[in-house]
């Protein structure tokens, strides 16, 4: 088991680890459950983009991306607490910004520039969760 002193130092880790959690559990479960209306404003959002045609699959994709980074995030808590090694964080953090990345992409082909603003401080969140759950750190 973890130490006080290690979960204590660790606080700033732990909870960015939860809002990354609840962030992405809770937005691939809307895709999930809001399937067809998601799948509706995409179509429209990139019906005049190269992307038009893969609406479909890019929803399934970023779908599956934010619901295993938001486990990954919630287990990697469970992990750290139980090992002391805050790896499967980190590999949530590595997830999720690529799941962003991703995102903005499609945001900026779409041209919804303030759509694509909107995602800047997540992506930044998750850059300072993989400094502090970086393996060598």
């Amino acid at each position: 088991m973890t130490s006080i002193d290690d979960i204590i130092r660790n606080l700033p880790a732990i909870f960015a680890a939860l809002f990354v959690a609840i962030l992405f559990i809770q937005s691939g479960l809307d895709k999930v459950f809001d399937w067809k209306g998601n799948l509706e404003w995409l179509t429209g959002h990139f019906s005049k983009t190269f992307l038009a045609r893969m609406v479909p699959m890019m929803l399934g994709t970023i779908t599956l991306m934010e619901i295993v980074t938001g486990l990954a995030a919630a287990t990697g808590i469970v992990y750290f607490l139980v090992t002391g090694s805050l790896i499967v964080v980190f590999a949530a953090g590595v997830l999720g910004a690529a799941s962003l990345t991703a995102l903005f992409f499609g945001q900026r082909i779409a041209k919804d520039y303030p759509g694509a603003a909107v995602l800047v401080p997540y992506f930044l969140l998750l850059l300072v969760l993989m400094v502090l759950s970086a393996p060598n750190r």
